[in-house]
């Protein structure tokens, strides 16, 4: 089966500024692919250059075989798009929106009837189908958007932050959406700073910094690669001094295979469970260092994305917008 999407030493620039520089992937047919990063990291120029809006510097791109560099208007009428920004007329209804875009696409009037009306149960507006959108809520809007997308029958759906200023409830609905188009066979690549969204609903990520893909891989794979559980010790602010020498001490533990310094304290990578909090409070003790908390967890996504990008990633979901 050939690939759903491969890209090969993709590169955009603007004048002086390189938004992405040699980026490689290859999307399979039938998953959900995330783009993982923070703002600015080159996501949105990535998804942008695949769905035909942007022309790359450098690279190629194909879409089901599919140069989108040479064959857009082909690329184009395979694949479905939910910008981040929502293009909603607020005194359209939600079925009006429908069936202008269905004029837009040139579909038979009885084709776009039941298309509709298959979008409408598909992200549960049925009821609210003839409401005008002013009185949507703001996951209203994005369900809208979803079946805005999934208009024409797309093979493959880009999603720019698909949940996006969501409350919880909301976003949990969105996330299983795009699971059942994964189950119709369509392929789901979507951009997202959320860690937990990436985590929770990706069967592959790549993670973007810099404009550049650091690694990519499936969600546990990533985690488990990392071969060891994670230590946060936080000490009081008046021994933030002693962190160097703490770390260096802490090194030489024989279970402890990396570590950092955070803002507060140190981030410890070990593989000793059973031993490694003892060790460490043991070292801390010896040193008169207090320690103000301590945190044992399983690997996590935050941890992949800081080993290898060297910073953390803000993955909290911001303020809900609900209009």
């Amino acid at each position: 089966m050939h690939p759903a999407i491969e890209a090969k030493s993709l590169g955009k620039t603007y004048g002086s500024v390189t938004a992405i520089h040699n980026l490689s992937l290859t999307i399979n047919t039938g998953e959900i692919f995330g783009l993982l990063g923070p703002n600015g990291a080159g996501k949105s120029t990535t998804l942008r250059i695949l769905i035909t809006v942007l022309q790359p510097t450098t690279g190629t791109a194909t879409v089901l075989g599919h140069d989108v560099a040479k064959e857009p208007d082909t690329v184009r009428s395979l694949i479905g798009y939910v910008p981040q920004e929502r293009a909603i007329d607020r005194f359209l209804t939600g079925r009006e929106h429908l069936e202008l875009l269905g004029d837009l696409y040139h579909l038979p009037k009885a084709q776009a009837h039941q298309r509709i009306a298959e979008l409408l149960k598909l992200v549960n507006l049925e009821e609210q189908a003839d409401r005008p959108a002013k009185t949507y809520s703001g996951g209203m809007k994005r369900k809208l958007d979803i079946a805005c997308g999934l208009l024409p029958n797309p093979k493959i759906v880009f999603l720019d932050e698909p949940t996006l200023g969501l409350d919880v409830q909301s976003r949990l609905r969105i996330w299983d959406y795009i699971r059942q188009l994964r189950e119709q066979g369509i392929t789901i690549v979507m951009t997202t700073n959320y860690l937990e969204e990436a985590d929770q609903l990706c069967d592959r990520l790549a993670i973007i910094d810099g404009g550049k893909i650091k690694v990519v891989g499936s969600p546990k794979d990533l985690k488990a690669g990392l071969g060891g559980d994670r230590l946060t010790l936080t000490v009081q602010e008046s021994q933030l001094e002693k962190l160097d020498q703490l770390s260096q001490e802490v090194k030489t533990l024989p279970f402890v295979r990396d570590i950092r310094r955070n803002e507060n304290g140190l981030d410890i990578r070990v593989e000793s469970p059973e031993k490694s909090l003892q060790g460490v409070l043991e070292v801390a003790n010896r040193m008169n260092c207090q320690v103000e908390g301590i945190e044992y967890h399983r690997p996590r996504l935050d941890d992949v994305f800081v080993s290898f990008t060297g910073h953390a990633l803000k993955g909290e979901y911001p303020e809900v917008v609900e209009e």
